[in-house]
């Protein structure tokens, strides 16, 4: 089912390019909704009729007259200056549910016609370092545009740029030698129980004993040389540091697994021939010893000309060079039509100069878009980064664990009947989609402040609001059978929707919106138009529960009523659980 606003859209932009005898001015036609106005508002005649310098009203005249939504609308209405307001048909909208009730499978939402193959890079933690809060919003917020892109119809590649390589490495090598040296003959035996700490003892021992250092520099070099017995320990870290971060990522039921990463490991071989290339084309020259790439329009705050710097003056290479060699391969091996970054505002400008660099290079062909998707911070009630009382960084496992077990605390109070299995998937459930519903439905490219208290509430725009609508609009079936009333029998073939109460007509209107918020979330990669849809959705359908009985409605209203009722469920749990990640619950 096309959106109702692009119908409308096409329609007006041939009439005002037949009336203005300017097949541009179509370009200037914008619909919007406005509840204020009437469903739909069009804008863009002021505009035409201003290149024109003609009368804008009787321009939107003109317009009207030539206008033919007579199987949408009832008729078009002017306001002020040239503004044209539309009502959509009860007929109409009844057609329209009558469709999306019929698609069992994608909720009456055309997949795309030019589906491509999408890679989105995201999440993107570092070995031997536990995850943090500070990985939560690429996490999520990746996931979700994955999911979103998918449903879409195109063809998505997760992709986990993990930091498994580095000089880093070498030192935490040399201290499990030293510490475990079991590990050389049996990798497996030895359990890193505490990432964190692991990491900061070697970090200590680097730092205050000069023998180990070198050490630890020697092992670099092994590591680079492919020595069989610091390649085997370095994997036995990544693995162990997979242990510590998977379990996080099932948690947050992000989709994200080993067959997803693709480290910077699997790069090392390729920076050295890229660098080549680079200075081979001109591009890659010699800066302070380093070898830099000077993409134009890049200057510092003193004029210089800035540069991407691809390689040290000794000799080691940088994530600059990773990240070119990941998005060379990305374009030229994952036949990538557009690769999406989903990091933090932080890396703005480098991700700016990478997409020039590449660009430069001649690596990028014309079709491929390039997109740095950005977010703000996750902050504390302080208003600074969210941190423990003690300054460090807060581990996202045990964020998670605080918001199941509040969570929990709801739902005793809820529904303190429910047997102790049932409490456990529910509060899981509600906690976990708290922390992801209260990231989402912020602009994503704005700092938030994070509230155990706000995000929990049974009321206003979280995730315990929304679960418990669809919960709400589920018990209409639980109650149905108390009653005698079958509601697939009256749901099975239905043809005909009888909408006359003003509260059944606005639930309707915004049901047939799905498709066109999921198309300007996705457009904007902003997940927030749509949790900002579904509170509005739960919002509307409380007015019509109550004020259209349902279960007690008479034999000509029932099913429509309990049709609006399935379509809100399904629309609920459709845009919570398959594009947001997100479970819904039947109880709460």
């Amino acid at each position: 089912m096309k959106p109702v606003i692009d119908v409308l859209e096409q329609r007006i932009s041939r009439v005002l390019s037949s009336v203005t005898e300017q097949p541009d001015a179509a370009a200037l036609v914008k619909t919007a909704t406005d509840p204020r106005f009437g469903d739909y508002q069009v804008n863009g005649v002021m505009a035409a009729a201003k290149r024109l310098k003609t009368n804008p009203r009787q321009l939107a005249e003109k317009v009207i007259e030539e206008l033919d939504l007579s199987d949408i609308c009832q008729t078009p209405e002017i306001a002020g200056p040239g503004f044209i307001n539309l009502r959509l048909k009860p007929e109409y909208l009844a057609e329209k549910l009558l469709e999306i009730n019929a698609d069992t499978t994608h909720v009456g939402i055309d997949k795309t016609g030019g589906p491509k193959r999408m890679v989105v890079d995201f999440s993107c933690p570092n070995i031997a370092k536990q995850m943090h809060v500070g990985h939560l919003r690429s996490t999520i917020l990746g996931d979700a545009l994955c999911r979103i892109l998918q449903f879409e119809g195109h063809t998505v590649i997760r992709q986990n740029h993990i930091g498994d390589w580095g000089t880093q490495f070498g030192m935490l090598i040399a201290y499990l030698k030293q510490t475990s040296p079991e590990i050389i003959e049996r990798p497996d035996s030895v359990h890193i129980a505490d990432l964190e700490q692991f990491y900061r003892n070697a970090k200590a021992r680097c730092d205050a004993d000069r023998d180990f250092a070198a050490l630890s520099r020697q092992e670099v070099v092994n590591l680079h040389e492919g020595n069989p017995e610091t390649l085997n320990i370095w994997r036995h870290i990544v693995d162990e540091s997979r242990e510590h971060y998977q379990p996080v990522y099932d948690t947050l039921e992000v989709n994200l697994n080993q067959d997803n990463e693709r480290g910077e490991s699997f790069y090392a071989d390729r920076l050295a021939g890229l660098v080549e290339e680079l200075k081979g084309k001109g591009l890659a020259v010699e800066s302070d010893g380093a070898m830099c790439v000077f993409p134009e329009g890049f200057v510092s705050k003193e004029g210089q000309p800035l540069p991407f710097i691809v390689q040290k003056s000794d000799g080691a290479f940088l994530y600059a060079t990773t990240d070119l060699a990941a998005l060379k391969f990305r374009i030229d091996e994952l036949k990538a039509d557009h690769i999406v970054y989903v990091t933090d505002a932080r890396q703005k400008l480098h991700f700016e100069m990478l997409f020039a660099t590449a660009r430069l290079a001649g690596w990028v062909p014309e079709h491929v878009a390039l997109a740095h998707v950005t977010f703000g911070t996750v902050l504390g009630e302080d208003n600074r980064p969210l941190k423990t009382r003690s300054g460090e960084n807060i581990k996202l496992r045990d964020l998670l664990n605080e918001a199941v077990q509040r969570a929990r605390t709801v739902v005793e109070e809820k529904n303190p009947q429910l047997d102790e299995d049932r409490k456990t998937d529910i509060a899981r459930a509600v906690g976990i989609g708290a922390v992801k519903y209260a990231d989402y439905c912020n602009n994503r490219t704005s700092d938030y402040v994070f509230s155990f208290d706000k995000m929990l509430a049974m009321d206003g725009n979280t995730a315990p609001y929304m679960q418990y609508a669809y919960a709400r609009v589920k018990s209409i079936e639980r109650k149905a059978a108390g009653k005698d009333v079958d509601i697939q029998s009256e749901l099975s073939g239905i043809a005909t929707l009888n909408l006359t109460e003003p509260a059944e007509l606005d639930l309707a209107r915004h049901l047939i919106r799905y498709g066109e918020v999921i198309a300007n979330a996705m457009a904007d990669y902003r997940p927030n138009y749509l949790t900002t849809f579904l509170y509005e959705l739960a919002q509307k359908f409380s007015g019509f529960y109550n004020a259209c009985p349902v279960l007690d409605a008479n034999a000509q209203s029932r099913p429509t009523r309990l049709l609006l009722c399935d379509l809100t469920a399904r629309t609920i749990a459709h845009g919570l659980g398959e594009l947001l990640g997100i479970r819904v619950v039947e109880q709460m």
